[in-house]
């Protein structure tokens, strides 16, 4: 059995109180909520957006340096950053940034959902279900303050909507500073 030291606020005075098995438990978790809340005030969020143009249908955008430099501003150190693609007919992939594989891309998703389709939906529906298989968002690790990519990879927006568009992602940082 061991003594712990008690200060609450409805007591009036220190008291020392006898604790033992699940009471030792309690303590324990308190003290280390309690070690937690320090550290959550090292805690960071940043949000911002950034906004482009696309050419029109498969225009592929690096956003790779731009999330670089968002981190950077943010002050975070190690967490994560998130990015996010408003938008119904845009998505976000991690790939190499090559001219032949772009290429292949552009192939690749016209072949799985051609553009000139039997669709219901007037202009751009092959848009729409390309960008409904392929997602709007990807999260990174931060740490030591730069995004963690692979040796090839790049961050890239890709456009799959008919027209040039001005498309506007949000990228988030959250973690510690």
């Amino acid at each position: 059995m061991s003594v712990i030291d008690i200060k609450a606020v409805n007591v009036k005075k220190n008291l020392k109180v006898p604790v033992s098995g699940g009471f030792r438990k309690i303590f324990q978790q308190r003290e280390l909520h309690r070690d937690m809340l320090m550290k959550m005030s090292d805690f960071r969020v940043f949000n911002t957006t950034y906004s482009f143009s696309t050419k029109g249908e498969i225009d592929f955008i690096d956003l790779t340096d731009k999330v670089q430099e968002v981190v950077s501003k943010s002050g975070v150190k190690n967490g994560l950053v998130h990015v996010f693609a408003p938008h119904a007919t845009g998505i976000l992939i991690l790939t190499e940034n090559e001219y032949g594989l772009l290429s292949d891309i552009k192939v690749f998703l016209e072949e799985i959902i051609p553009r000139r389709g039997s669709y219901r939906h007037p202009s751009n529906a092959h848009a729409h279900l390309r960008s409904a298989l392929l997602p709007p968002d990807k999260t990174l690790p931060v740490i030591d303050g730069r995004v963690e990519f692979g040796t090839w990879q790049s961050l890239l927006f890709v456009e799959t909507d008919v027209y040039p568009r001005r498309r506007t992602v949000i990228i988030q940082v959250m973690g510690e500073q």
